[in-house]
């Protein structure tokens, strides 16, 4: 329901402004959540593992995600004290623990992201609403996934070493 009625050029420029923002902002505000804080130490009802995901093996069947996930950018060290994804610096348990818990936050800022586009309905068309909803969807699903398959991988790593 398009309540806000702006040119296009102005739409355009909003929903460019408004995903810059979105992303930074959900990157930002997961990147100042403690680590200790329930949402990042433990798997939570988003988080947790589901049955078909089969320890992570499920992305590397259906979407050969090996293939592609190193492709992708990792912007885990943008802000001041964040931390990569792209390699896993040390295998100890602390490392690897907090490995999980950074997957974990990532995951959090691009669901947070992707909760965003059905604000987008406020001033675009019909038609470029639903396309905002899918780009939203889109854009922050594979880095889920990727989340999700590394987090799978540390656990068993973890539990072999414990």
């Amino acid at each position: 329901m398009r309540v806000i009625q702006l040119s296009d050029p102005a739409t355009i420029a909003l929903d460019v402004a408004v995903w810059a923002l979105v992303h930074a902002g959900t990157g930002y505000f997961v990147h100042r959540i403690d680590a200790d804080a329930p949402a990042l130490a433990t798997d939570q009802w988003w988080s947790r593992p589901r049955r078909f995901e089969r320890d992570g093996r499920w992305y590397e069947r259906r979407f050969r995600i090996k293939r592609w996930k190193d492709r992708l950018p990792e912007a885990g060290a943008l802000f001041s004290g964040g931390v990569s994804k792209r390699t896993l610096a040390h295998h100890d348990l602390v490392s690897l623990r907090h490995y999980a818990i950074e997957t974990r936050r990532a995951e959090l800022g691009h669901w947070l992201a992707a909760m965003a586009s059905p604000w987008f309905v406020l001033w675009n068309p019909p038609g470029v609403a639903v396309f905002m909803v899918a780009y939203g969807a889109a854009v922050n699903l594979p880095f889920i996934a990727i989340q999700r398959y590394n987090r799978a991988r540390i656990e068993r790593l973890l539990l072999v070493r414990t």
